[in-house]
């Protein structure tokens, strides 16, 4: 038993008996236990915390090279449409 048990304890013993007050605190205790264990599959772990990490580096660096990969073909587009200008406007 903890700290915060003994004297849960110690102080239901004074009012309803020692009996009763250690099932109570037994069954307090197994209680907390089961919702700990429900709620324990959805906590994150610094495991899984480290490979959500490392999956999103992934993904920044897939996007940031999609950008450079669509800026040169966008600045080859600009030049070849100014060529094209040019072309036209000295061909008159």
């Amino acid at each position: 038993m903890h700290v915060a048990e003994i004297e849960l304890y110690e102080i239901l013993k004074a009012k309803v008996g020692e009996k009763e007050a250690k099932t109570l605190v037994e069954y307090i205790e197994t209680k907390v236990e089961r919702k700990f264990d429900e709620k324990k599959d959805t906590l994150a772990t610094k495991e899984d915390l480290a490979n959500i990490k490392t999956e999103l580096m992934v993904q920044i660096e897939k996007t940031r090279s999609d950008i450079i990969k669509w800026m040169f073909l966008f600045w080859i587009g600009q030049l070849a449409s100014l060529i094209a200008i040019l072309q036209i406007f000295f061909k008159k």
